[in-house]
């Protein structure tokens, strides 16, 4: 058996570089840790930090094929991120525009969560501490 250490990192690739670059600085608290414009490609890499534990790059390519993501399509379901507080991450995201579905209670653990997309449709979660 393997032994894994944790999750490195988290790939997605945007439709939009700079509504995508914003959404996930701006409305998410994501830092940038480094950018890079990759010419040969004509496409962006941004590496985003939250904290130390988390790290997302965010790709921009010409022309991405579109991805099935609902209704339960196969593959990469959703990213969840935990919060401390629900009600204050859904209101954050409410004035920037940002659409949550309904709380709901997590049945096994009895915690609250919520789902949300970012710019392409997504499917992301908060799920509280």
């Amino acid at each position: 058996m393997i032994k894994l250490n944790g999750v490195h990192h988290i790939a997605i690739i945007c439709s939009d570089y700079q509504v995508s670059r914003k959404f996930y600085t701006e409305v998410l608290g994501f830092t940038v840790h480094a950018e890079y414009y990759r010419a040969t490609r004509n496409s962006y890499k941004l590496d985003l930090k939250l904290g130390d534990r988390y790290w997302i790059e965010l790709f921009s390519f010409p022309n991405p094929p579109s991805r099935t993501s609902r209704p339960e399509a196969c593959g990469l379901r959703h990213l969840a991120f935990e919060v401390s507080n629900l009600d204050d991450a859904i209101n954050s995201l409410k004035r920037n525009g940002v659409v949550t579905e309904p709380v709901r209670v997590d049945e096994y653990t009895g915690k609250r969560f919520t789902f949300f997309a970012d710019p392409d449709d997504l499917p992301l979660e908060l799920y509280e501490r």
